[in-house]
């Protein structure tokens, strides 16, 4: 019964950790569009904010999240120019 109620224990564990990665991606691509946004327009923007949160999802311990990748200003420029 000590074992069932570890499993459950951590799938709860694993479930949570899931939905602060979810809360998180989330808030990035928010971040990603408006960077975005003020690119388009000619106006200063900054990846800070963007990469802050993208080394918080990079530090969830789970084997199935993916790792994201740093944003530089080039790479939203570049972004922008192909759309």
């Amino acid at each position: 019964m000590s074992v069932h109620k570890d499993l459950i224990k951590h799938a709860a564990n694993q479930h949570e950790t899931y939905q602060k990665f979810l809360a998180l991606d989330q808030q990035r691509e928010q971040y990603i569009e408006e960077a975005i946004e003020l690119c388009k327009q000619g106006l200063p923007f900054s990846t800070d904010k963007i990469n802050a949160v993208t080394n918080s999802i990079n530090k969830i311990n789970l084997r199935f999240i993916p790792t994201r990748q740093n944003v530089t200003g080039e790479m939203v420029q570049e972004f922008v120019k192909k759309l």
